[in-house]
């Protein structure tokens, strides 16, 4: 049986990136040429907010003072699950050394980059579990200089969650700026600010192709577009969490894809069935964001088989991938390519998205194919050394010499040749590249 399209999405994923490159190209010239007071410039015509833009701690209290006490714990919870995953993918990175041959040693070193910029967005929804996310997986690597930018509403500045969040995680500074001039400010050190060594964090069409323009010359975590997930369910699933789980993750935005892949078409009739209606029980602008994205960019997949299913879900590749079905240790053991994946009724996407430990910042757009999400080892700098004896040296210098003459790269050749001669003056060894 070939795949069934139940619902067939009738756009994909994609900004109008010809447009989008010329406005970030523009702006980033703008605040490269003219420093603080180009982003400034920027600051006032896009987040129309004229307040400080590095945060003073006498504000980071008073923003602290203005969050519930409830949230506050929840926020502290969510702080502690992600600190201690990432401190166990911290303990995964070791040092070694290792004597490849006798005399030559060689080894490996993980050295944290100095200076991190934390993307968290704050526009549409108030991202708190962003800045959870990337300030404590960028404290927990190492990095001696965390900044969280963030974009302030107009008028009033950072929602106080998220200030409150950023400096529990270990923020050094919180930087009250959005969109390219934020991460312009973070990247070129601008009011002070080290250059960043990395950015991360997700955000807009025009955050992301910021970042992207700007890689190379600063290391980025991932080039991100609309958030997406995918949902293989049997008919051992229960179609109103299927069909709730759909909704919650639809409502990121109006191009937000979401995939319902099954072998049971009961199932699928039913999910589709009760979709509409949990979206119209959202609020207005969720309802309006989980609308579009189920009706332009949703699918349901009809497949004959569970190894159909699984085939299936790695070809989308998907940001967030969620099982509901049985035998979930064969599902863990066959998929392969997902952001990051959720075994179970008992768990569920937005149980990552906000406090369960592992990350949130997560490949979209089928980027899962061939990376993996947000980690402490994505500040992690992981570099090589070696040191020899004389004797050590020795056979690697020949072979050194003889391959780089075969090569044609004679300056290679004598920089073994000389310490063959230095170290071994009574011998004589054939250092040319013939048979």
């Amino acid at each position: 049986m070939a795949r069934d399209y139940l619902k067939k999405a009738t756009l994909h994923a994609r900004s109008d990136a010809s447009e989008t490159r010329d406005i970030v190209r523009g702006i980033l010239d703008d605040i490269e040429a003219g420093g603080d007071e180009a982003a400034l410039k920027y600051a006032a015509k896009f987040d129309q907010y004229e307040g400080d833009i590095l945060l003073t701690p006498e504000a980071i209290e008073a923003a602290a003072a203005k969050v519930p006490e409830k949230l506050r714990r929840d926020i502290e919870f969510a702080h502690a699950n992600v600190k201690r995953f990432a401190e166990a993918q911290r303990a995964t990175v070791h040092d070694f050394e290792v004597e490849v041959t006798p005399g030559l040693i060689a080894g490996q070193k993980a050295i944290p980059v100095h200076a991190a910029g934390c993307y968290v967005p704050g526009g549409r929804y108030s991202h708190i579990a962003s800045a959870i996310m990337t300030v404590t997986t960028a404290k927990v690597a190492g990095c001696t200089n965390i900044v969280a930018c963030s974009p302030p509403r107009p008028g009033v500045g950072i929602a106080p969650a998220i200030i409150y969040a950023a400096h529990v995680c270990g923020a050094d500074k919180i930087l009250a700026m959005g969109g390219v001039q934020g991460v312009a400010a973070m990247t070129f050190g601008l009011f002070g600010l080290p250059k960043a060594n990395i950015l991360v964090g997700p955000g807009n069409q025009f955050v992301a192709e910021a970042k992207r323009m700007l890689f190379g010359r600063v290391g980025i975590d991932m080039i991100a577009g609309p958030t997406d997930s995918l949902i293989l369910a049997d008919s051992t699933a229960d179609p109103m969490v299927v069909a709730t789980d759909l909704v919650s993750q639809a409502e990121h935005g109006y191009n937000s894809p979401v995939w319902l892949v099954t072998d049971d078409r009961a199932l699928a009739e039913e999910v589709m069935r009760l979709v509409p209606g949990l979206i119209d029980d959202l609020p207005e602008l969720n309802r309006d964001n989980a609308r579009a994205a189920w009706r332009d960019y949703a699918e349901v997949i009809l497949c004959a088989d569970r190894e159909e299913m699984a085939a299936t879900s790695d070809e989308y590749a998907p940001e967030h991938l969620t099982v509901q079905a049985a035998d979930l240790d064969w599902w863990l053991e066959r998929l392969s390519c997902y952001g990051s994946l959720f075994l179970g009724e008992e768990t569920t996407v937005a149980f990552g998205d906000k406090a369960s430990g592992t990350n949130h910042v997560l490949p979209t757009s089928g980027a899962a194919s061939y990376t993996g999400g947000l980690s402490v080892h994505k500040y992690m700098k992981i570099v090589t050394w070696q040191r020899a004896t004389r004797e050590g040296a020795k056979p690697v210098a020949e072979a050194t010499a003889r391959i780089s003459r075969l090569e044609g790269m004679e300056g290679h050749a004598r920089s073994a040749d000389i310490r063959l001669r230095k170290y071994f003056p009574d011998e004589a060894f054939d250092l040319t590249a013939d048979g």
